[in-house]
């Protein structure tokens, strides 16, 4: 089918769809993995937690559906084309890469963190542009193809702390847009979700305890279920091959 044939074809909404996931072993992308799978798309798991991605993979297939699982660190260029080719050759296609692995290292500018930057950089921003180097080239052959990353809304608010983090973000956030901009051809659609606390494992990765503690209690207090960030992926999946869901922001109603 060509890119123009986009309106009440067959293909629409998630059913048969082949999407791949980074980040998928917990929070947003294994609940993510769950409700597409759930809604009869095709699911492709990428993480580095293995024996993570084998449970969930095993949970899909015993509920009728259908996945497959690669090891995946996104700062790594060649896992990213691995995924993808996994996708390809299991399922004939991929028409969804869900870009969602990240870290957060929190903290003061002046602590002078490099090493906590540069994993930011390499997960986030990096991780970024090498999932979408290896889906390209996929989505150009076939006619058509979705990118779905997740950035945040700590690149919507800038506050204390967070500074370098919302840098990657903002960073993402900038990229897919240009590339948006480089590609109204009707054969690719680019999403940015935002989520603000959403209770998930990201905390765990912020290194200094005071501050890990702080976000740990806030998160517990007003943060909202993984799933409520999977609803919004799959609606943006969901529509019609003519129609971009552009930038999706989902937050606590109690956050400011």
């Amino acid at each position: 089918m060509s890119p123009s044939s986009t309106t009440g074809s067959a293909v629409d909404g998630i059913k048969g769809k082949v999407v791949a996931i980074t980040g998928a072993s917990s929070g947003i992308g294994e609940a993510t993995a769950r409700l597409l799978a759930e809604r009869g798309a095709a699911v492709v798991l990428g993480a580095r937690r293995t024996e993570r991605l084998d449970a969930l993979a095993r949970e899909i297939r015993d509920a009728g559906g259908r996945s497959a699982v690669r090891a995946t660190d996104v700062t790594r260029a060649a896992d990213l084309e691995a995924l993808v080719a996994l996708a390809v050759e299991e399922f004939g296609r991929l028409d969804v890469l869900v870009g969602n692995a990240g870290i957060s290292r929190i903290g003061p500018v002046a602590d002078g963190d490099l090493a906590g930057w540069s994993a930011m950089i390499d997960v986030n921003v990096r991780g970024v542009l090498h999932g979408i180097a290896a889906a390209l080239p996929v989505f150009r052959r076939q006619g058509r193809g979705h990118l779905v990353t997740t950035v945040s809304t700590s690149g919507l608010k800038i506050v204390p702390t967070q500074a370098v983090y919302a840098g990657t973000k903002n960073a993402v956030r900038t990229l897919l847009e240009g590339l948006r901009q480089e590609s109204t051809d009707g054969v690719l659609r680019t999403t940015s979700i935002s989520p603000g606390f959403v209770r998930t494992e990201l905390v765990g990765s912020i290194e200094d305890p005071a501050v890990r503690a702080e976000a740990e209690q806030r998160m517990a207090t007003i943060g909202i279920a993984p799933e409520a960030v999977a609803r919004a992926i799959a609606f943006a999946i969901e529509q019609p091959d003519n129609v971009e869901i552009g930038d999706l922001t989902i937050r606590p109603t109690v956050q400011n």
